[in-house]
């Protein structure tokens, strides 16, 4: 039994429904018997550092790496650190070819190799991310600004 293919890319701008397209992915596998973890790479990063310092690193590290579907949400918002760099790649490396990842972006894939600022370790990453993954680029307008009554510029003005 699949999950499908080793990584998912789903670029767009702010607002076009990626965050819900990817959680809508990971709600589908999970009915369909996969286990599934949404998170933001920011949070996620974090935790892995506070998690290196306090001891639950490799135990936190191996429970990522067995969860079917890992969706890592906001890719790219800020430029990771040395350490953040290294536990991406170790990250990201575990899964390969092993387990599935859907990356939500609102950076085209162009640019992720400067937001990564290390030229070694942008390489070993992307090269983990970049090749054989489905892309999906959303366009549009945002979704928030189009709800009635969500628009604070127009409620303003009125």
């Amino acid at each position: 039994m699949s999950i499908g293919p080793p990584v998912s890319i789903v670029t767009g701008p702010t607002g076009v429904g990626k965050t819900y397209l990817a959680c809508a992915m990971a709600h589908q596998a999970c009915r369909r018997g996969f286990t599934a973890l949404y998170v933001q790479v920011g949070r996620l990063l974090q935790e892995l550092s506070i998690a290196r310092g306090d001891g639950r690193y490799l135990k936190l590290l191996a429970r990522l790496a067995k969860t079917d579907l890992l969706v890592l949400d906001d890719w790219g918002l800020d430029s990771p650190t040395p350490e953040q760099r290294r536990v991406l790649l170790e990250l990201l490396d575990d899964r390969y070819e092993k387990r599935s990842t859907l990356i939500a972006s609102q950076f085209p894939t162009d640019v992720w190799y400067d937001t990564l600022a290390d030229p070694t370790l942008a390489d070993a990453i992307l090269d983990r991310v970049l090749h054989n993954a489905y892309r999906v680029e959303l366009r549009g307008k945002s979704l928030r600004k189009t709800k009635r009554g969500l628009n604070p510029l127009k409620e303003a003005s009125t």
